[in-house]
């Protein structure tokens, strides 16, 4: 039997959770984990234009299988990989950070190298890049099978980044020690459970809800991060319990169930019916941990009453003063699935698909774009949502039965969407994958156009045209220059991006999107569209609602 080396067996094993895939682009101090990426039976290496990029698609591959690999190589590109990975720390996704360093026989002799700082300080950057995850580890052959273990345990545990470093020359040095094989992450028990805390939060909540005359839940993200998003919405379905979601939490439920009930998020929640529902009820089941950052609750204006509210974490659950340690989120919801009795009443409320506007020559406007977009999504499908004005209007969108969504609202990284949605494609295997991103956040990184089309990978992109930072607009006051974007022709980018069989417009009109609609349908490969949309459309909100989410001005006397 051949003894693999350190970069052989740390890829190998993290490809034991099921991840095919490894984002990257190759360095010199990296070559060992490159070399090793080539290597590795079922493993494929995806360059992507920058680390950044990277970082993103990882961040969408993780999304769709539980966990992602990324390597970069030391200094420059692990620096540069930090926004993207810190936004998966953010919403909660294992993406294994792998990063190769100079050789230890350079470290000491002293020798200064490229990527430093003019010094022999070789772990300057650890720090940097260890902060945007919640484990790390230096690899060598003597520690390589125990450390690995101990930080997919934490990885998983935390479900947040991790990082490893590997030298090009440890990289390339064999394993000491006996190599563990691994199970797919599936069948992973990421957390355990103390019996007397979980009999004791499970007995609480049973009770909770028995005594609720009006409860609701609102479920989170974070059930998918974990694995359960299956039994939360068997527990949910089973109890007929009217289930709201944050802008956070966009296409967590199959909002073709009738127990969902819309968008919950203050005042700008889907529909008043729906913010009533939820504040009115005596018991908020918070699954997964609400985030209340100011988008997500309608520039807090949609706080919840901390004391109807019991929410079930990933490890702790809390009712009111009472707070039940070291017991998971599987065995919480596995636990009261089967115990459960509760059914409750159906909420009443109507949800709708939006309504159809305009026609013909009419000119494009959101109005008339995102209706029509709803139409053409099926069960299976993906919709990748960037972060901006486009986000507002899809989060309140009624999504078909079985189709999913992936946002980046709590990190809110403009750019995300265009890489995550390569990272989407390539871990789905069956649907298929549509993006949505105004065209300020798409040129940060659209050359990953051409990864997606040296790769074969057929999302159906929609690039929204107002010649602005739209969402910056809509946050500040009109007319200033840093608003304004460069001009570019998008549709034109496929072909110069070297995309074969990709359909690519541009629409202004509503009949040439109905048009355009219809070819993507019967087209079997990419899509690529420019959709026109008229900048008057990006009005500032009122000064008062900006300043609630800002908080700039002084407050008035009394």
């Amino acid at each position: 039997m051949t003894i693999p080396t350190v970069a052989h067996y740390a890829l190998t094993r993290l490809s034991q959770l099921g991840i095919d895939r490894i984002f990257g682009v190759p360095g010199d101090y990296a070559f060992a984990i490159d070399d090793a990426a080539e290597k590795v039976p079922g493993l494929s290496w995806v360059a992507s234009t920058n680390e950044l990029n990277a970082a993103y698609a990882a961040d969408g591959y993780a999304r769709i299988r539980g966990a992602a690999m990324l390597s970069t190589t030391y200094g420059v590109g692990e620096l540069s990989a930090i926004n993207g990975v810190m936004g998966s720390k953010a919403h909660r996704l294992p993406v294994f950070h792998l990063v190769g360093m100079p050789s230890e026989r350079i470290q000491r002799q002293g020798l200064v190298t490229h990527h430093n700082l003019g010094d022999t300080v070789y772990d300057r950057f650890q720090a940097l890049s260890a902060a945007a995850t919640c484990v790390s580890a230096v690899l060598t052959p003597d520690n390589c099978v125990e450390e690995l273990e101990r930080v997919i345990r934490e990885a998983l545990r935390q479900s947040m980044p991790a990082y490893l470093v590997i030298s090009e020359v440890n990289g390339g040095q064999p394993v000491l020690g006996q190599p563990i094989i691994g199970v797919p992450l599936a069948a992973v028990k990421r957390q355990k459970s103390v019996p007397e805390e979980l009999e004791a939060a499970v007995q609480t909540i049973l009770l909770r809800l028995d005594t609720a005359k009006k409860p609701v839940a609102v479920l989170t993200h974070l059930v998918s991060r974990y694995g359960v998003r299956d039994t939360a919405l068997a527990l949910i379905e089973k109890a007929n319990l009217p289930t709201a979601l944050t802008p956070n939490d966009k296409g967590t439920m199959d909002e073709g169930m009738p127990q969902y009930v819309g968008l919950n998020a203050g005042n700008l929640s889907s529909s008043k019916a729906v913010r009533d529902l939820v504040n009115n009820a005596d018991l908020v089941l918070d699954i997964g941990g609400i985030v209340t950052s100011e988008l997500n609750t309608g520039f807090w204006t949609g706080p919840y009453d901390e004391s109807k509210v019991l929410s079930i974490h990933d490890s702790w659950v809390r009712c009111g003063e009472k707070v039940f340690i070291n017991v998971a989120i599987d065995d919480v919801l596995k636990t009261l699935h089967e115990r459960l009795t509760l059914r409750c009443a159906d909420h009443g409320l109507t949800l709708e698909p939006p309504a159809l506007v305009g026609s013909g020559e009419d000119p494009m406007a959101s109005a008339s774009f995102y209706p029509r977009l709803q139409r053409r999504l099926r069960a299976g499908d993906t919709l990748v949502i960037e972060t901006g004005t486009c986000m507002t209007h899809l989060n309140k969108v009624l999504l078909p039965p079985g189709v999913t969504a992936e946002g980046q609202g709590l990190w809110g990284s403009i750019g995300w969407a265009t890489p995550a949605c390569l990272g989407v494609a390539m871990a789905k295997t069956s649907g298929n994958t549509w993006m949505v991103s105004g065209d300020g956040s798409h040129q940060l990184t659209l050359n990953e156009l051409a990864v997606m089309g040296r790769y074969g990978v057929r999302p159906r992109i929609f690039v929204l045209n107002n010649g602005l930072y739209g969402i910056e607009d809509v946050i500040s006051e009109r007319g200033h220059d840093y608003d304004d974007l460069a001009p570019v022709n998008y549709h034109l980018l496929p072909q110069a991006f070297g995309c074969r069989n990709w359909l690519s417009a541009r629409v202004s009109t509503v009949a040439e999107l109905d048009q355009v609609l219809d070819q993507i349908d019967a087209h079997d490969g990419a899509a690529y569209i420019e959709v026109m949309i008229p900048n008057e459309e990006s009005q500032p909100m009122a000064d008062a609602i900006i300043d609630r989410g800002y908080k700039l001005r002084t407050p008035e006397v009394g």
